[in-house]
């Protein structure tokens, strides 16, 4: 877990991560654009690229390569051990 913590602590990273939210299935250049557009990233293509090889260690995110395009999508499921430990009631006796 401390990995997926780390992973979400860089600003950039959370902000790959709305833009896939928002709209999922994009390739590396679509992704600079709208960071630089969005949210005025001046990350270069390598830099956000690292980004994303960290976002895929952790499982946040998934790719796809067609031809010669690679897809990167949302994977939150890694966020469920968050909700597990934090959020979810472990039952009635659970002190509010």
């Amino acid at each position: 877990m401390a990995d997926l913590f780390e992973a979400l602590s860089a600003p950039a990273r959370r902000a790959i991560l709305d833009e896939l939210r928002e709209r999922d299935g994009q390739t590396l250049f679509e992704l600079c654009t709208r960071l630089a557009m969005k949210h005025d990233l001046a990350l270069t293509r390598q830099a956000i690229s690292q980004h994303l090889d960290v976002l895929e260690s952790v499982g946040l995110l998934t790719t796809k390569r067609e031809s010669r395009y690679k897809y990167h999508f949302l994977n939150t499921s890694p966020l469920q051990a968050i909700v597990d430990r934090w959020l979810t009631p472990k039952g009635k006796d659970e002190v509010s």
